[in-house]
């Protein structure tokens, strides 16, 4: 019986070890997104203006500037503009004391949003079914002795996403 009971035990410290392993795992996944293109289709342009007359465009005029931007669907993106306090002939400056922006998701202006811009401040918009059109209208205020001229200056305007 002795005999049993060690070989019994003999047997039980021969068996290997029972491991308790536990495995896990996590999907590594990764989206495509469509990258922003920024598009300038219209410049802003006041026309003629006369001396001592200020002129203002609106952002609904066939003359007011205009951008476009196509990106992923439904995205928020940050639109930082660049604007100029004045455009430039020569050495001549005609101030530009005010903006008029607004957006829409399509490329009409009834129902445009207004939004407030500063220049070099981002403001966050979305882009309705991947796109979103900007709209820009303004006001120069000519001197009473303003110097004859044709007058310009950049308006930019940079996109960036930020929530996709």
């Amino acid at each position: 019986m002795r005999t049993a009971r060690l070989a019994a035990l003999a047997a039980l410290f021969a068996l290997p070890a029972v491991a308790s392993a536990q495995t896990a795992n996590v999907a590594a996944t990764a989206t495509v997104v469509t990258p922003l293109v920024v598009t300038g289709s219209a410049p802003l342009a006041f026309g003629n203006v006369f001396q001592g007359v200020n002129r203002t465009l609106p952002f609904s005029d066939a003359n007011s500037g205009r951008f476009s931007i196509v990106g992923n669907a439904t995205s928020q993106v940050a639109l930082t503009f660049t604007l100029p306090t004045n455009l430039a002939s020569g050495a001549n400056t005609l101030p530009i004391d005010s903006w008029d922006v607004r957006t829409n998701g399509t490329n009409v202006t009834a129902g445009a949003t207004a939004v407030t811009v500063t220049s070099g401040v981002p403001v966050n918009s979305n882009l309705v079914a991947g796109n979103l059109f900007l709209f820009v209208g303004g006001r120069v205020l000519p001197a009473v002795a303003q110097a004859q001229g044709a007058y310009t200056a950049s308006i930019v305007l940079a996109a960036a996403y930020t929530g996709l």
